[in-house]
Protein backbone atom coordinates (compact mmCIF):
# COMPACT_ATOMS: atom_id res chain seq x y z
CA UNK A 1 0.00 0.00 0.00
CA UNK A 2 1.55 3.74 -0.98
CA UNK A 3 2.21 5.58 1.82
CA UNK A 4 0.66 8.79 1.74
CA UNK A 5 2.27 12.33 1.78
CA UNK A 6 2.38 14.70 4.56
CA UNK A 7 0.48 16.78 2.04
CA UNK A 8 -2.24 14.79 1.86
CA UNK A 9 -2.97 15.17 5.31
CA UNK A 10 -2.74 18.72 5.46
CA UNK A 11 -5.04 19.04 2.74
CA UNK A 12 -7.27 16.37 4.45
CA UNK A 13 -7.65 18.07 7.74
CA UNK A 14 -8.36 21.56 5.54
CA UNK A 15 -11.16 20.11 3.88
CA UNK A 16 -12.28 18.81 7.28
CA UNK A 17 -11.86 22.13 8.97
CA UNK A 18 -13.80 23.60 5.72
CA UNK A 19 -16.55 20.60 6.09
CA UNK A 20 -16.85 22.06 9.99
CA UNK A 21 -17.24 25.36 9.69
CA UNK A 22 -19.70 24.99 6.67
CA UNK A 23 -21.73 22.61 8.17
CA UNK A 24 -20.68 22.81 12.29
CA UNK A 25 -23.75 25.88 12.51
CA UNK A 26 -26.41 24.06 10.61
CA UNK A 27 -25.73 21.14 12.88
CA UNK A 28 -25.55 22.70 16.33
CA UNK A 29 -29.01 24.73 15.61
CA UNK A 30 -30.37 21.47 14.35
CA UNK A 31 -29.48 20.01 18.03
CA UNK A 32 -30.51 23.17 19.72
CA UNK A 33 -33.77 23.15 17.96
CA UNK A 34 -34.74 20.09 20.01
CA UNK A 35 -34.39 21.91 23.87
CA UNK A 36 -36.50 21.46 26.64
CA UNK A 37 -39.62 23.56 27.21
CA UNK A 38 -37.73 25.72 29.60
CA UNK A 39 -34.08 25.63 27.30
CA UNK A 40 -32.46 28.51 25.88
CA UNK A 41 -30.27 29.66 22.80
CA UNK A 42 -27.15 28.22 24.23
CA UNK A 43 -25.30 24.54 25.33
CA UNK A 44 -26.14 22.73 27.59
CA UNK A 45 -29.51 21.68 26.82
CA UNK A 46 -32.76 21.34 29.57
CA UNK A 47 -33.61 18.38 28.25
CA UNK A 48 -35.19 17.34 24.75
CA UNK A 49 -38.68 17.40 23.30
CA UNK A 50 -40.40 19.08 20.69
CA UNK A 51 -41.87 22.22 22.32
CA UNK A 52 -40.05 24.56 20.01
CA UNK A 53 -41.69 22.25 17.17
CA UNK A 54 -45.35 22.84 17.87
CA UNK A 55 -44.22 26.71 19.05
CA UNK A 56 -44.17 27.39 15.26
CA UNK A 57 -47.69 26.43 14.42
CA UNK A 58 -49.00 29.00 17.66
CA UNK A 59 -48.68 32.63 17.10
CA UNK A 60 -46.23 34.08 18.89
CA UNK A 61 -46.12 37.23 21.21
CA UNK A 62 -44.25 38.65 18.97
CA UNK A 63 -44.16 37.90 15.24
CA UNK A 64 -46.34 35.25 13.18
CA UNK A 65 -44.03 32.84 11.73
CA UNK A 66 -46.90 30.38 9.76
CA UNK A 67 -48.16 33.47 8.04
CA UNK A 68 -44.81 34.75 7.07
CA UNK A 69 -44.08 30.84 6.11
CA UNK A 70 -46.95 31.15 4.10
CA UNK A 71 -46.17 34.14 2.14
CA UNK A 72 -42.55 32.86 1.76
CA UNK A 73 -44.24 29.65 -0.05
CA UNK A 74 -46.31 31.32 -2.16
CA UNK A 75 -43.95 34.49 -3.16
CA UNK A 76 -41.69 31.94 -4.27
CA UNK A 77 -43.42 29.57 -6.15
CA UNK A 78 -45.00 32.67 -8.55
CA UNK A 79 -41.47 33.41 -8.87
CA UNK A 80 -40.29 30.29 -9.72
CA UNK A 81 -42.91 29.38 -12.13
CA UNK A 82 -42.64 33.11 -13.68
CA UNK A 83 -38.50 32.43 -13.88
CA UNK A 84 -39.09 29.52 -15.70
CA UNK A 85 -41.61 30.63 -18.17
CA UNK A 86 -39.76 33.60 -19.12
CA UNK A 87 -36.49 31.34 -19.25
CA UNK A 88 -37.33 28.95 -21.48
CA UNK A 89 -39.24 31.79 -24.13
CA UNK A 90 -35.83 34.13 -24.00
CA UNK A 91 -33.90 31.27 -25.00
CA UNK A 92 -35.65 29.38 -27.27
CA UNK A 93 -35.66 33.36 -28.93
CA UNK A 94 -31.89 34.11 -28.34
CA UNK A 95 -31.02 30.96 -30.49
CA UNK A 96 -31.50 33.39 -33.65
CA UNK A 97 -30.00 36.95 -33.77
CA UNK A 98 -32.59 40.18 -33.88
CA UNK A 99 -31.89 43.63 -33.44
CA UNK A 100 -31.13 44.48 -30.33
CA UNK A 101 -30.57 41.53 -28.33
CA UNK A 102 -27.12 42.60 -27.16
CA UNK A 103 -28.73 45.04 -25.55
CA UNK A 104 -31.44 43.00 -23.98
CA UNK A 105 -29.41 40.71 -22.86
CA UNK A 106 -27.04 43.22 -20.94
CA UNK A 107 -29.72 45.14 -19.50
CA UNK A 108 -31.16 41.56 -17.97
CA UNK A 109 -28.29 40.91 -16.42
CA UNK A 110 -27.29 44.51 -15.43
CA UNK A 111 -29.48 43.90 -12.05
CA UNK A 112 -26.79 41.10 -10.77
CA UNK A 113 -24.32 44.05 -10.58
CA UNK A 114 -26.21 46.52 -8.67
CA UNK A 115 -26.70 46.15 -5.09
CA UNK A 116 -29.93 44.32 -4.27
CA UNK A 117 -30.45 47.34 -1.12
CA UNK A 118 -31.10 49.51 -4.41
CA UNK A 119 -32.90 47.95 -6.53
CA UNK A 120 -35.15 47.25 -3.27
CA UNK A 121 -35.15 50.95 -2.71
CA UNK A 122 -35.95 52.17 -6.52
CA UNK A 123 -38.66 50.02 -6.94
CA UNK A 124 -40.14 50.92 -3.33
CA UNK A 125 -39.66 54.73 -4.23
CA UNK A 126 -41.07 53.66 -7.74
CA UNK A 127 -44.52 52.60 -5.95
CA UNK A 128 -44.42 55.44 -3.82
CA UNK A 129 -44.20 58.03 -6.74
CA UNK A 130 -47.02 55.93 -8.71
CA UNK A 131 -49.28 56.48 -5.46
CA UNK A 132 -49.47 52.40 -5.15
CA UNK A 133 -48.83 50.44 -2.06
CA UNK A 134 -45.91 48.21 -1.70
CA UNK A 135 -47.34 44.27 -1.11
CA UNK A 136 -45.63 41.25 -1.36
CA UNK A 137 -47.19 40.36 -4.30
CA UNK A 138 -46.65 43.02 -6.66
CA UNK A 139 -43.47 45.74 -5.55
CA UNK A 140 -41.63 42.35 -3.85
CA UNK A 141 -43.10 40.08 -6.62
CA UNK A 142 -41.12 42.24 -9.17
CA UNK A 143 -38.03 42.43 -6.93
CA UNK A 144 -37.26 38.91 -7.06
CA UNK A 145 -37.16 38.53 -10.44
CA UNK A 146 -34.59 41.13 -11.12
CA UNK A 147 -32.66 37.92 -9.02
CA UNK A 148 -34.10 35.55 -10.60
CA UNK A 149 -34.45 36.12 -14.06
CA UNK A 150 -30.99 36.75 -14.99
CA UNK A 151 -29.43 33.38 -13.41
CA UNK A 152 -32.51 32.09 -14.79
CA UNK A 153 -31.34 33.27 -18.65
CA UNK A 154 -27.90 32.27 -18.29
CA UNK A 155 -28.77 28.55 -17.33
CA UNK A 156 -30.90 28.81 -20.90
CA UNK A 157 -28.32 30.66 -22.74
CA UNK A 158 -26.02 27.53 -21.47
CA UNK A 159 -28.09 24.76 -22.17
CA UNK A 160 -29.39 26.34 -24.98
CA UNK A 161 -25.58 26.86 -26.60
CA UNK A 162 -24.65 23.08 -26.35
CA UNK A 163 -27.98 22.08 -27.27
CA UNK A 164 -28.03 20.03 -31.01
CA UNK A 165 -30.24 21.76 -33.62
CA UNK A 166 -30.52 18.22 -35.50
CA UNK A 167 -33.14 16.71 -32.96
CA UNK A 168 -35.36 19.11 -34.16
CA UNK A 169 -34.62 19.08 -37.84
CA UNK A 170 -35.34 15.43 -37.61
CA UNK A 171 -38.61 15.69 -36.38
CA UNK A 172 -39.58 18.18 -39.31
CA UNK A 173 -38.45 15.50 -41.98
CA UNK A 174 -40.63 13.04 -40.12
CA UNK A 175 -43.22 15.36 -40.88
CA UNK A 176 -44.25 17.02 -37.31
CA UNK A 177 -44.93 20.61 -36.52
CA UNK A 178 -43.64 22.90 -34.55
CA UNK A 179 -45.50 22.57 -31.23
CA UNK A 180 -45.04 18.55 -31.69
CA UNK A 181 -41.47 18.77 -32.04
CA UNK A 182 -41.45 21.82 -29.09
CA UNK A 183 -43.64 18.88 -26.90
CA UNK A 184 -41.92 15.73 -27.86
CA UNK A 185 -38.50 16.43 -28.64
CA UNK A 186 -37.42 19.62 -27.02
CA UNK A 187 -39.39 19.81 -23.65
CA UNK A 188 -38.17 16.15 -22.75
CA UNK A 189 -34.74 16.91 -23.35
CA UNK A 190 -34.76 20.23 -22.01
CA UNK A 191 -36.16 18.88 -18.75
CA UNK A 192 -33.56 18.50 -15.97
CA UNK A 193 -32.67 22.20 -16.76
CA UNK A 194 -36.03 23.68 -16.61
CA UNK A 195 -36.02 21.24 -13.06
CA UNK A 196 -32.70 23.44 -12.28
CA UNK A 197 -34.31 26.58 -13.24
CA UNK A 198 -37.34 26.21 -11.17
CA UNK A 199 -35.63 25.35 -7.96
CA UNK A 200 -32.70 27.97 -8.54
CA UNK A 201 -35.36 30.21 -8.25
CA UNK A 202 -37.44 29.25 -5.91
CA UNK A 203 -34.63 28.97 -3.60
CA UNK A 204 -33.42 32.22 -4.31
CA UNK A 205 -36.92 34.44 -3.61
CA UNK A 206 -37.88 32.45 -1.06
CA UNK A 207 -34.48 33.46 1.42
CA UNK A 208 -34.37 36.89 -0.20
CA UNK A 209 -33.75 39.89 2.47
CA UNK A 210 -32.55 42.75 0.82
CA UNK A 211 -34.49 42.95 -2.15
CA UNK A 212 -37.75 42.38 -0.28
CA UNK A 213 -36.69 45.03 2.66
CA UNK A 214 -38.63 48.15 1.31
CA UNK A 215 -40.74 46.17 -1.11
CA UNK A 216 -42.98 43.73 1.04
CA UNK A 217 -45.23 46.33 2.78
CA UNK A 218 -46.86 45.94 5.59
CA UNK A 219 -47.38 42.03 5.61
CA UNK A 220 -43.41 40.20 5.95
CA UNK A 221 -41.86 38.05 4.40
CA UNK A 222 -40.23 34.88 6.30
CA UNK A 223 -36.77 36.23 6.15
CA UNK A 224 -37.60 39.97 7.20
CA UNK A 225 -39.90 37.95 10.04
CA UNK A 226 -36.69 36.01 11.11
CA UNK A 227 -34.81 39.35 11.41
CA UNK A 228 -37.09 41.18 13.68
CA UNK A 229 -37.68 38.64 16.03
CA UNK A 230 -34.15 38.31 16.53
CA UNK A 231 -34.27 42.38 17.70
CA UNK A 232 -37.43 41.73 19.20
CA UNK A 233 -37.22 38.12 21.27
CA UNK A 234 -35.33 34.78 20.78
CA UNK A 235 -36.09 32.21 21.64
CA UNK A 236 -35.26 28.38 20.58
CA UNK A 237 -38.20 28.08 17.86
CA UNK A 238 -35.65 29.99 15.31
CA UNK A 239 -33.89 27.19 15.79
CA UNK A 240 -36.78 25.08 15.02
CA UNK A 241 -37.96 26.94 12.28
CA UNK A 242 -34.05 26.66 10.54
CA UNK A 243 -34.32 22.98 11.25
CA UNK A 244 -37.48 22.40 9.82
CA UNK A 245 -36.57 24.11 6.30
CA UNK A 246 -33.21 22.91 6.25
CA UNK A 247 -35.01 19.18 5.97
CA UNK A 248 -37.53 20.90 3.69
CA UNK A 249 -34.63 21.96 1.29
CA UNK A 250 -33.39 18.57 1.57
CA UNK A 251 -36.43 17.14 0.24
CA UNK A 252 -36.70 19.66 -2.77
CA UNK A 253 -33.16 18.45 -3.68
CA UNK A 254 -33.84 14.64 -3.01
CA UNK A 255 -37.35 15.34 -5.20
CA UNK A 256 -35.41 17.09 -7.96
CA UNK A 257 -32.53 14.22 -8.35
CA UNK A 258 -35.78 11.44 -7.98
CA UNK A 259 -37.44 13.45 -11.27
CA UNK A 260 -34.29 13.96 -13.30
CA UNK A 261 -33.65 10.36 -13.18
CA UNK A 262 -36.97 9.37 -14.08
CA UNK A 263 -37.22 11.68 -16.83
CA UNK A 264 -33.69 10.30 -18.18
CA UNK A 265 -34.66 6.70 -18.23
CA UNK A 266 -37.99 7.67 -19.99
CA UNK A 267 -35.58 9.59 -22.22
CA UNK A 268 -33.84 6.34 -23.10
CA UNK A 269 -36.20 4.38 -23.32
CA UNK A 270 -37.78 6.34 -25.39
CA UNK A 271 -34.44 6.69 -27.84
Amino acid sequence: MKKRSSGFFILAGFFILFVLFLYGPTITIAVLSFQGPGGGLTFPMQGTSLHWFQQLFVKQAVGDFGAALVRSLMLGTMVMITTLVFSLLAGMAFRKRFAGSSLIFYLALASLIIPSILISLGIGLMFDRLDLTPQWFSSGFGSHLTWTLPFGLLIMFAVFNRFNPAYEMASADLGASDWQTFRFILLPLLAPSLLGVALFGFTLSYDEFARTLMTSGSFNTLPLELFAMTTNVTTPVLYALGTLTTLVSLACILITIILVRLLRRSLTKTV
